[in-house]
């Protein structure tokens, strides 16, 4: 059997100085005992995947609601294709591949149901009661939300898996608490899953598009990154097949830059240890110049013509609705709210205890509680 130290050996022969080692994790909140045959991220990894939140990743929009359609991406399909990228760029630049993936895996369980949409009508409704952010509320599931272990709340996640979820957003209004280190910069394996967090969603979210009808290629032809991964391609080649090429190359080209263009960055900026990674002025990881630009350009593109897309907006305006009515109706008469988050309610205040049970909620979930809140003759058993 190899042990859990021959792991941790290896992680310290193989990986890049700069790559953060599971054998010296600054431990959980809740001591427990280490695992005889997984690491600490790995374990990370398995609490992730074995949580309530990740399996409802499954019914939660990412741009297409569910029931438009079994090709579109959900919000699990997303985080599954942003692990893959993320544990690619994490091989090919020597760092930790299970620390990239579980920041992956996680990265969403704190997304409610309906996409953005769900996330704006939210923060509006939470603006005078603390506001919500998804990525800070998926550090409350697997601190205090997630009922798995009799022994502490939530999942009970290193900290250096927990300090990465919460600088995943880190703006002025929201600072760092001390326990995560504010004047530290982030692990180079969270700014891996940052960025491929961004390479998927561009890529899937042209793929579905495309699917949907909702943008040709013929205007894809004016944006720079398209032409690139379309060069040398067949011109009576099969369009669908054609189309779902320049998708994969388009992958492909954004994360060979970025490895190259890191590698650059490290040498320039003397990155020799995790020390220099924390006090680094400027993020070592990034895409060059020409590729940061095609990138926006193409993201501007899809902003333009898939997000804004009258049906695109005609649903996530329903969704607001829908978020915005429950909401109103829980904190109006918090009676309504199953036990646990009437229980939870005492604890966190009305609105916190609200947001929490939303944010949880898949599309399906949330539709159903719409109606059995306001159609007048729906079965409440």
């Amino acid at each position: 059997m190899i042990t859990r130290q021959e792991l941790e050996a290896r992680e310290e022969k193989t990986l890049a100085t700069y790559a953060a080692k599971s054998g010296r994790h600054r431990g959980r909140r809740y001591p427990e005992a280490e695992h005889p045959y997984r690491t600490a991220f790995q374990r990370d990894r398995d609490r992730v995947i074995h949580s309530t939140a990740f399996r409802r990743l499954e019914y939660k929009t990412q741009v297409f609601v569910n029931h438009e359609g079994d090709y579109y991406r959900t919000r699990l399909t997303h985080s599954m294709e942003a692990a893959q990228i993320a544990r690619t760029l994490a091989r090919a630049l020597a760092m930790n591949e299970d620390l990239c993936e579980v920041l992956a895996l996680a990265h969403d369980l704190g997304h409610p149901p309906f996409g953005h949409s769900g996330q704006d009508a939210l923060q509006e409704c939470m603006k005078s009661a603390g506001g919500f952010e998804h990525n800070l509320q998926g550090l409350r599931v697997v601190e205090l939300l997630e009922r798995r272990y009799a022994a502490f709340p939530g999942l009970n996640l290193t900290w250096e898996t927990r300090e990465s979820m919460r600088k995943h957003t880190v703006h002025p209004h929201l600072p760092v608490e001390p326990e995560y280190e504010p004047d530290w910069a982030p692990l180079m394996e969270t700014t891996v899953v940052d960025i491929s967090d961004s390479i998927a969603y561009d890529a899937h979210d042209l793929d579905d598009g495309l699917k949907a009808g909702l943008i040709s290629e013929a205007p894809l032809r004016s944006l720079e990154l398209w032409r690139l991964a379309a060069d040398g391609l067949p011109a009576d080649m099969d369009p669908e097949l054609r189309q779902r090429t320049i998708v994969r190359r388009i992958i492909d080209l954004e994360v060979t830059d970025l490895v190259v263009t890191t590698l650059r960055r490290v040498e320039r900026l003397n990155i020799r240890g995790l020390e220099d990674v924390r006090r680094s002025p400027e993020r070592p990881m990034a895409f060059s110049d020409d590729m940061d630009r095609r990138k926006r350009e193409l993201q501007r593109f899809l902003r333009d013509e898939v997000y804004r897309h009258h049906r695109v907006v005609v649903m996530s305006e329903k969704a607001k609705r829908f978020v915005t009515a429950l909401f109103e109706a829980y904190t109006s008469n918090s009676d309504q709210l199953p036990p646990r988050f009437r229980a939870w309610a005492a604890s966190v205040g009305v609105e916190r205890a609200v947001a929490d049970y939303i944010a949880g909620m898949t599309d399906r979930y949330a539709q159903d509680e719409y109606r059995r809140l306001f159609h007048p003759f729906e079965n409440l058993l």
